[in-house]
């Protein structure tokens, strides 16, 4: 499994609408970075109550992506 379907399946089993989470992967000087995006009403549910849930998403990515031997960041993008 890649590093972005591990953060897509990830993010669509803590939402309400896992038809609207979309994973956008870039390359930043070494490091993938992952933006997420999810429905408006679901972005509490992936940030949780004082960043814990997003937190354990970004460890289990990065020890991921570690193990792939590659510096891994995820980012909820939220359309203000």
């Amino acid at each position: 499994m890649s590093l972005k379907n591990l953060v897509e399946t990830a993010v669509q089993m803590l939402v309400e609408e896992p038809d609207a989470v979309t994973v956008e992967e870039s390359d930043d000087r070494g490091t993938k970075v992952f933006e997420v995006r999810v429905a408006p009403p679901d972005v509490g549910r992936v940030i949780g109550k004082e960043g814990r849930v997003i937190t354990c998403v970004r460890q289990l990515v990065g020890a991921a992506g570690a193990k792939e031997q590659t510096r891994a960041v995820v980012k909820v993008i939220t359309d203000d």
